[in-house]
């Protein structure tokens, strides 16, 4: 039978795997650096479980950045109103990631509940935390790359939104 971090040792090589998929699929240089920053929280959190496993007093978690990162590059989208380059079946994909994302921080946060030793409970909690950076990056890629689709300005109906 496997067990938690068995599984969620394969969780996250699945999304680094998807990611690194969707940076191929990409021209664009500020798309490509976020998926790649994606993809390399992955690795870390792959680390942080296998070290965490293996040593469970010892482990300790680095936030990182991703978030912050991700969303500094997307306001550079919008104020040079460069175009992200992401087709409709991209799109779909980055829709598909983002459940994804949320569906591993929902376990996470299940299984830190369910937790009976602190240290295992430290390491769910940080992994939900994680995905939910993940979660709400590719939220601010869908509404970047959708707006121009789904928003529509009409000085009669609408207070123009900064974005």
């Amino acid at each position: 039978m496997m067990n938690i971090f068995d599984f969620a040792l394969d969780m996250v090589k699945e999304s680094e795997n998807l990611y690194r998929e969707l940076m191929n699929e990409t021209d664009n240089i500020g798309m490509k650096n976020i998926l790649n920053m994606l993809a390399d929280d992955e690795v870390k959190h792959y680390k942080a479980i296998q070290n965490a496993v293996k040593n469970l007093d010892n482990t300790s978690f680095a936030d990182t950045k991703v978030l912050e990162s991700g969303i500094n590059i997307i306001k550079k989208f919008s104020i040079n109103n460069d175009d992200i380059g992401i087709s409709q079946k991209q799109l779909t994909i980055y829709k598909k990631a983002q459940q994804i994302e949320l569906k591993s921080k929902n376990f996470y946060q299940e299984k830190a509940d369910e937790a009976s030793l602190p240290e295992h409970k430290s390491l769910l909690q940080w992994l939900a935390l994680e995905e939910e950076k993940h979660y709400n990056l590719l939220d601010n890629i869908i509404i970047h790359v959708s707006r121009s689709e789904t928003w529509v300005e009409s000085a009669e109906f609408t207070t123009r939104e900064e974005y």
